[in-house]
């Protein structure tokens, strides 16, 4: 029986990773090794905790002797690497822990994996999961490719950067079998709400203030998670290993257009009158370093895997808003700490 390690299972996209990893892979062992910071949510999880080929350890990716002991002891096959920090505004107020977590926690990883993995065997993989912030801003044309130069503007796409150098460092080094993703923004189901979208559901449904930054210009390309969940799988079956693939969604937004139509579908839903939550808007002080525009050229991972996104962004958008109102409790939960009975329990 193969066994499947995926750090930060318990978080917003790995958790959708883990629910489609069970489903798709029923005669391996699929563990979730996650710390339980506020992202990390096990609640998240409560509609297969049950299933007999999963496996919850709590622990954290910087402690190195923890790490070691468990690659030790349950001799992991592959790799699908997403715990990480990953909120720029925290980056900038606590740069140190995104340095642990995200480079720190990364390395002890791949040395765990090169103590087990000593025969290199073509049924290994270390697939690192990242993000297209590494690449820095791009103007208004062009995309992000695999050979984009690095150009990170914050602590936390510094960090990420920093992992992903590592990652392809012990390929070329130790020829460790690695493969490297890059991924846009994602939205959908169960994402902590410090992040824009579920924030300012959060927001509207409490008729609190939308905070945007500059003049919402800011362009980004958006990723369904579950479309992104679909791509992690596509690249473990058929992905290449040494290789690096950018993850888009083909959905490039400007901030304050994204903002107008949640607002629209908020109102919607919530039958209140058009333009309502629209009011809320506030435009704020720009977020230090913030990076004008991403886009994402992702011919490279259809063309090898076939993968591309079924969501676009409106059926996606409505499809989360849906998911946050009717799942009020767990919003109120995450955003009052009252999840932390659960682990209790």
């Amino acid at each position: 029986m193969s066994k499947i390690l995926i750090t930060g299972g318990a978080g917003f996209i790995g958790s959708h990773v883990i629910r489609l990893f069970l489903k798709e892979y029923p005669d391996s062992e699929i563990f979730n090794l996650d710390k339980l910071t506020y992202a990390g949510n096990l609640e998240n999880l409560k509609d297969v905790e049950n299933y007999g080929n999963y496996r919850f350890i709590k622990g954290d990716i910087v402690d190195e002797n923890f790490i070691f002991d468990l690659f030790l002891k349950e001799k992991f096959d592959k790799v699908i690497h997403l715990a990480a920090e990953s909120h720029v505004d925290r980056s900038i107020s606590k740069p140190s822990e995104f340095v642990y977590t995200n480079i720190i926690g990364t390395v002890n990883l791949l040395n765990a994996s090169r103590s087990v993995w000593l025969d290199q065997s073509t049924s290994n993989l270390f697939l690192h999961v990242s993000t297209d912030e590494v690449f820095g801003s791009l103007g208004k044309e062009g995309l992000f490719t695999e050979s984009t130069p690095y150009d990170p503007r914050s602590p936390y796409s510094a960090s990420k950067a920093g992992s992903d150098h590592f990652v392809r460092a012990y390929y070329n080094t130790y020829q460790l079998p690695v493969i490297i993703s890059n991924c846009s923004n994602n939205y959908g189901p169960n994402q902590f709400p410090e992040k824009l979208i579920p924030l300012f559901i959060n927001n509207i449904i409490n008729k609190k203030s939308l905070p945007v930054y500059g003049k919402g210009e800011n362009v980004r390309d958006w990723l369904y998670v579950e479309d992104h969940a679909r791509a992690i799988n596509a690249l473990f079956k058929k992905g290449k290993t040494g290789e690096t693939y950018n993850i888009g969604g083909h959905n490039e937004w400007k901030n304050i257009d994204l903002i107008k139509l949640l607002c629209k579908i908020m109102d919607d839903k919530l039958g209140r009158p058009e333009g309502e939550s629209e009011k809320l808007i506030t435009f704020v002080k720009d977020r230090a370093g913030h990076d004008m525009r991403y886009a994402i050229d992702a011919s490279k991972i259809l063309k090898e895997t076939g993968w591309k996104p079924e969501y676009n962004f409106k059926k996606g958008l409505e499809k989360t808003v849906d998911w946050y109102l009717s799942n009020k409790q767990w919003l109120k939960n995450v955003t009052s700490g009252e999840y932390l009975k659960y682990y209790q329990q």
